[in-house]
C-alpha cells in the first residue's frame, strides 16, 4: 500500500503533458491516436518505476522528478515540428505552473497527520493529481487560442530567448520550498505562511504570463505592420514598372496602324529604299513581346514580357491563360503574383544544364476564384527553414514568394510550393469580390 503514494505523486506527469500537448497540437509531428498511444503506456512506466525506485530506496519524489525532465524535454521537442526556443519555453512554462500547485502538502498535512513518510498519503496524492487537472480546465482557453498563436507567430524570437528565465526560477523556488515542507509544516503559523506563498507565486507566475503574452503579440503585430508596408511598397513599385512597359506596349501597337499607312504609301510610289529603312526602324521601336495571350491587356503584358525574356534565354515557354478582360481580383495583385512567379521561374530555369522549360497556366473557377499555376525546372536543393523557402540569392529569405504569400493571404487565398526532382510549382488561388475589380 504505501509503494501507492510516490506512484501517485509521479502521476502529476498526465496533466503535464497533456497540458504541453494542447498548447502545441497544431504542430504534432504524428497523428493524435499514435501520440496517445506511445505516451499513455510510457508515462505509466515511468510513474510505477519512479515510484518503486523512491518506495525502495525511501526518498522524496523530488529526489527523482527532476533529473526526469531533461529527458521529457527532449522528447518533448522530437515530438513537435517547432524551433527549440518554442517548444522549450512551453515545457518550461507547464513545469513552472504545475510546481506552484503545493496547496496538496498543506491539506495532506491537515488530513493526513499521522503520515511520516515522504510522500503525501494516498489522499494527499489524489488531491495533487487532480489539482493538475484543474489547472488544465482552468488555463484551457489560454493554452487553445493565446499560446497557439503565439506560436504560430515568427517574430518574436528574441521575446523567448529570456521568456525560460523566471519559470526556471520558479521550479527551483518551489523544488527549495518543497524541501523545507517537513519544517514548514511542524508549525500552524509558518504552514499559513506556506500556503500564502504558494497563491502568490501561482499568482506572479500567471500575471508574467499575461504580460509575456501581451508584450509578445505587440511585438508580433509590430514586425508584421512592418513586413506589410515594406511588401506593399515593392509591390507598387513592381507594378509601376510593369505598366510601364504594358502602356509601351499599348501605343506601339496603337502607332502600328499609323506606321501600315505609312508603309502603303510608300508602295504605291515604288520608293523601295525608303521603304526598306521605313521597315527597319519600325522593326526596332516595337517592344519585342508577344500579345494576345488573354483578353485581360494587363496579364497579357506581363505575360507576354516574361515570354519574351524566355526566348532570349533560349528557355521554351507555353502559356495558357483563360482569363477575360474584366478580372473578379484586382489586377495589381494579379500582376504582381504573376510577375514574382515569373521571374523566379526564369531566374531558377537560366541556372538549369540542358532541358529547360516554364509553363504557366490562369483560369477562373467559379466568378470569384482566380487560379495560377507556374511550373519550371530548378538546380541544386532548395532549403525551406520555418515554413519560408530560402532564396538562392545571398541574404536568405527571397522577398518574391514571400511577396506572393502575402498577397493570397490578404485576398483570402492560398499558395503553395511544391517542389522536388528538380521541378518546382507554383500553385495560386486569388478570390475575389462579388464583381470585378
Amino acid at each position: 500500500m504505501m509503494m501507492i503514494q510516490p506512484i501517485l505523486e509521479f502521476a502529476i506527469l498526465f496533466p503535464a503533458a497533456f497540458l504541453c500537448f494542447l498548447a502545441t497540437a497544431e504542430h504534432l509531428k504524428i497523428r493524435v491516436r499514435t501520440l496517445v498511444l506511445l505516451t499513455v503506456p510510457l508515462l505509466t512506466l515511468v510513474c510505477v518505476a519512479g515510484g518503486a525506485t523512491c518506495w525502495y530506496m525511501w526518498w522524496p519524489v523530488r529526489y527523482l522528478l527532476p533529473p526526469m525532465l531533461i529527458p521529457a524535454a527532449v522528447a518533448f521537442c522530437r515530438l513537435v515540428d517547432l524551433p527549440a526556443w518554442k517548444s522549450v519555453s512551453v515545457f518550461l512554462a507547464v513545469c513552472a505552473a504545475l510546481s506552484c500547485l503545493s496547496l496538496s502538502v498543506i491539506l495532506d498535512a491537515v488530513l493526513s497527520p499521522a503520515n511520516t513518510t515522504p510522500w503525501l498519503s494516498p489522499v494527499g496524492g489524489l488531491i495533487d493529481f487532480a489539482q493538475g487537472w484543474v489547472l488544465v480546465a482552468l488555463v484551457w482557453y489560454p493554452a487553445t487560442h493565446a499560446a497557439r498563436s503565439l506560436l504560430r507567430t515568427e517574430d518574436v524570437e528574441r521575446s523567448y530567448y529570456v521568456f525560460w528565465i523566471l519559470p526556471a526560477v520558479f521550479v527551483l523556488v518551489n523544488l527549495y520550498l518543497l524541501s523545507l515542507r517537513d519544517t514548514l509544516l511542524l508549525n500552524e503559523q509558518l504552514m499559513r505562511l506556506y500556503a500564502l506563498l504558494c497563491l502568490v507565486l501561482s499568482g506572479l507566475l500567471m500575471l508574467f504570463y499575461l504580460l509575456f503574452y501581451l508584450v509578445a503579440r505587440e511585438l508580433g503585430q509590430n514586425t508584421r505592420l512592418r513586413q506589410e508596408n515594406q511588401l506593399l511598397h515593392i509591390q507598387t513599385a513592381q507594378y509601376e514598372v510593369l505598366r510601364t512597359a504594358i502602356e509601351e506596349t499599348r501605343r506601339a501597337r496603337h502607332d502600328m496602324r499609323h506606321q501600315f499607312n505609312a508603309l502603303s504609301a510608300l508602295a504605291d510610289r515604288g520608293a523601295w529604299e525608303e521603304l526598306k529603312r521605313y521597315l527597319a526602324e519600325v522593326s526596332a521601336s516595337v517592344p519585342d513581346a508577344e500579345l494576345g495571350l488573354c483578353e485581360n491587356q494587363a496579364v497579357d503584358g506581363v505575360a507576354g514580357r516574361y515570354a519574351a525574356l524566355s526566348r532570349q534565354s533560349g528557355i521554351p515557354f507555353q502559356c495558357q491563360l483563360d482569363l477575360p478582360a474584366a478580372l473578379p481580383v484586382r489586377e495589381m495583385d494579379v500582376c504582381v503574383v504573376l510577375q514574382n512567379l515569373l521571374e523566379n521561374a526564369l531566374e531558377a530555369s537560366r541556372n538549369v544544364q540542358g532541358k529547360r522549360y516554364i509553363h504557366l497556366s490562369a483560369s477562373l473557377h467559379g466568378d470569384r476564384l482566380l487560379l495560377l499555376t507556374v511550373e519550371n525546372l530548378y538546380s541544386g536543393e532548395l532549403v525551406q527553414q520555418n515554413n519560408v523557402l530560402q532564396s538562392t540569392k545571398p541574404g536568405g529569405a527571397g522577398i518574391g514568394l514571400q511577396s506572393v504569400a502575402h498577397i493570397a493571404e490578404k485576398n483570402g487565398g492560398y499558395c503553395k510550393f511544391v517542389y522536388g526532382d528538380g521541378v518546382f510549382t507554383a500553385n495560386v488561388m486569388l478570390r475575389g469580390g462579388a464583381g470585378p475589380n
